[in-house]
């Protein structure tokens, strides 16, 4: 997820969306309790998605028309902001990943945000947009750096992580950082909850070749997040988070095992080492 957190300062897209509905329900004079009546939903699920914490389903939105009278309005909205992609989709999934008991990740060309560095992080915003002002990237870096707090929070997840080969070889910024980022690489592979597969070339075509993560709370919910070009994108759609669940089972099926996995990138660093003494 290379240029994803650029965090924006306004609200997002779900917080937008939420608080349409939440003024909606008060025009109408309506309590949340009552609003969640009829809709079907618990008032746990409309306090959620009125914040911005949950990503609204169809069935939801059309419920919303339905008790607000709204004719379609919501329906419409719900699908204008899926179809745009923002960056801003972003806010919501940190906010998620915080909170998640387990984390799923695959990276292909860079090493997941997580395990990032500090001046590996730079180099990736800066490769991502070379014309961004400087204190542009400072801020991204902070953002990402700060994510990282859920490693060590008191109850921290499971982070289980499918990193390419092509993303442990990518030279990013130069040899002293590539050397800083397997050395913290390293010591963040001897932390319980946290495993490592490595994709190697030699499996050939992987199952999937666009990066993704998949979070867990502790409810059970699943959530998609899929980076590309275009921008990116949550899901908690059923459909798709479970072709992702299957395309990640895949994935670690044909990696090496985590043992195998620290070995792997043990002997990356020992050649990039002797490559750029």
């Amino acid at each position: 997820m290379a240029g994803t957190d650029s965090v924006p300062n306004d609200i997002s897209d779900l917080e937008y969306f939420g608080g349409e509905v939440k003024r909606a329900r008060l025009g109408r004079k309506l309590t949340q309790a009552k609003f969640a009546e009829g809709t079907g939903y618990t008032q746990g699920h409309v306090s959620n998605v009125e914040s911005g914490r949950k990503i609204p389903s169809a069935e939801f939105a059309r419920r919303c028309d339905h008790v607000l009278g709204t004719e379609g309005i919501f329906e419409r909205l719900r699908e204008r902001l899926l179809e745009r992609g923002h960056p801003s989709w972003f806010l919501p999934f940190v906010k998620q990943e915080s909170t998640a008991v387990e984390i799923l990740i695959y990276s292909l060309t860079v090493l997941p945000g997580l395990l990032q560095t500090p001046d590996y992080a730079r180099a990736v915003f800066e490769a991502y947009d070379p014309w961004a002002d400087p204190s542009v990237i400072s801020g991204q870096v902070t953002t990402r750096m700060r994510r990282k707090k859920v490693l060590s929070r008191e109850a921290p997840p499971v982070v289980w992580a499918v990193i390419h080969e092509s993303a442990l070889r990518m030279q990013m910024g130069g040899p002293e950082i590539m050397r800083e980022q397997y050395q913290q690489l390293g010591k963040l592979l001897t932390l319980p909850k946290v495993t490592v597969q490595v994709l190697p070339f030699r499996v050939g075509a992987p199952p999937s070749t666009e990066p993704l993560e998949l979070l867990r709370q502790a409810d059970g919910r699943l959530t998609l997040y899929a980076d590309t070009i275009m921008g990116g994108q949550m899901s908690e759609d059923k459909e798709r988070v479970d072709s992702a669940v299957q395309t990640y089972e895949r994935l670690r099926a044909d990696a090496l095992g985590p043992r195998e996995s620290a070995a792997f990138i043990a002997k990356i660093a020992e050649e990039d080492s002797h490559d750029h003494p």
